[in-house]
């Protein structure tokens, strides 16, 4: 049987979506022998189709379980990608030993600082994390309006509100996404994740058009609806001291898809600092129904 060299082994801790599934295809194309640790309440069962040497199921909490078959594997170095739903990581998991022991030493129990602790962990048993962006980096968005549709000047607004009500929030780890409607924040994304954010916004703009207030109470009028515009824009940003291993922005179709039911007219994001999970598909999605992205700052 042929030995693998360490260096040519990479241990993946698979979350949600298709960012493990894209991770993994891009490292074995680069020569890696990729072993996966699969979640089970989060990753596609797709990952058994995609080549890696080999696939190991456990559940969130099963730190340790990591650990013994990263080791067993001669794994030194792994990367994480795909998100873990926030409310499964603080309602859900089942902590084994290890992980009890890193949520007992947390101060701040936000999802940075479980995630950083547990790769402190890794890192002490001599498995080193490296960027979630590595292989695919191709795919982190580039300065500028990536699509045909330039944003006119309200969603110019919008994003310039946004990205400040956002940088706020997304540095005490709330969430990284704000929807913004005439310059007023309509959601901020908290533990359901970007497109369920979108998705309420759209809902509180459906609610606030239809229903009949007087001028008194400062709502919007069905009589009079130019008060606010229907028209949203998403804004969604790393954190001030993003840690590339872990909780990369990434944007696909489905955010697209998302912001067209919404009633969201733009999309904002951070240059070099998202994923474009479906490459050219993002912006030829967005083209279509002439959803405006921005990545960077709007001049």
């Amino acid at each position: 049987m042929r030995k693998v060299q360490s260096d040519q082994k990479l241990g993946l801790i698979a979350g949600n979506g298709s960012f493990p599934l894209l991770l993994l295809d891009a490292a074995r194309a680069q020569g890696k022998e990729v072993v996966v640790a699969a979640i089970k309440e989060e990753t596609s069962p797709l990952i058994e189709q995609h080549g890696a040497a080999s696939v190991h199921w456990m559940s969130l909490g099963d730190l340790g379980k990591l650990i013994d078959t990263f080791k067993k594997q001669g794994i030194t170095t792994a990367v994480m990608a795909g998100q873990v739903k926030h409310k499964q990581i603080f309602s859900a998991i089942r902590p084994d030993w290890r992980l009890a022991k890193v949520l007992f030493s947390l101060g701040t129990r936000n999802t940075d600082s479980l995630i950083g602790a547990v790769a402190k962990v890794l890192e002490e048993e001599g498995i080193h994390l490296i960027s979630s962006t590595s292989f695919l980096e191709p795919l982190l968005a580039h300065e500028g309006v990536l699509t045909k549709r330039q944003p006119n000047e309200t969603e110019k607004k919008n994003i310039i509100y946004g990205r400040e009500v956002a940088r706020h929030l997304a540095q005490y780890d709330i969430g990284q996404t704000v929807v913004i409607a005439e310059s007023a924040c309509v959601a901020v994304e908290a533990m359901e994740g970007t497109d369920a954010t979108i998705h309420r916004a759209g809902e509180i703009m459906k609610s606030a058009v239809e229903s009949p207030a007087l001028s008194t109470t400062g709502k919007v009028s069905v009589a009079n609806p130019g008060l606010l515009s229907r028209s949203l824009t998403v804004v969604k940003v790393a954190k001030p001291n993003q840690d590339m291993r872990f909780d990369v922005p990434v944007i696909g179709v489905a955010t697209i898809g998302s912001m067209q039911r919404a009633g969201a007219t733009c999309l904002a994001i951070d240059a070099q600092k998202c994923l474009l999970l479906d490459g050219d598909a993002v912006i030829e999605a967005a083209d279509r129904v002439e959803i405006a992205v921005v990545s960077g700052e709007v001049s």
